[in-house]
């Protein structure tokens, strides 16, 4: 499902956005490439085991993301949508289940507007995890600057 037909009803997204200072294909290759992603992915103090990274439509996602104090979570997705060097969107197929649509938008040839949008089917489950992800996703893009800075 493309990001333009998911519901756009505020109780049912959880956004994150910022102005990065990098190349819009320097950003898509940071998410796009898994010797980049796995390190920086997920909230701060998190790792990442990667099992399977197939960057197609229909291709999946499958890691384990590492605690720093404990748990280990595993995560399915699947590409749902792949526009070289604008747009990844995935669904997510273990719980809690919702869509990500990622963008990538070009502002300067040096500067880059990130979207990070995850959709939920209800308003019930957005509002769940509202209060422990906001913050998170804030880190998660504190972590893809630092991994840009040394791809650099």
């Amino acid at each position: 499902m493309a990001a333009e037909n998911f519901n756009t009803d505020p109780d049912l997204e959880i956004i994150a956005s910022r102005i990065i200072n990098a190349s819009q294909s320097m950003v898509f290759e940071a998410w796009a490439n898994p010797n980049h992603l796995k390190h920086w992915w997920g909230p701060a103090g998190f790792t990442n085991t990667f099992h399977e990274f197939d960057l197609r439509v229909g291709g999946k996602w499958d890691f384990t993301m590492h605690g720093p104090d404990k748990g280990h979570y595993h995560n399915l997705v699947e590409f749902t949508k792949i526009e070289k060097p604008v747009r990844i969107e995935w669904r997510r197929h273990s719980k809690p289940l919702f869509n990500i649509a990622a963008r990538f938008d070009k502002v300067t040839e040096n500067t880059t507007s990130v979207s990070f949008r995850m959709i939920f089917d209800t308003a019930e489950e957005c509002s769940k995890l509202r209060p422990y992800v906001v913050d998170k996703n804030e880190e998660n893009l504190d972590r893809l600057e630092s991994e840009l800075a040394k791809m650099k």
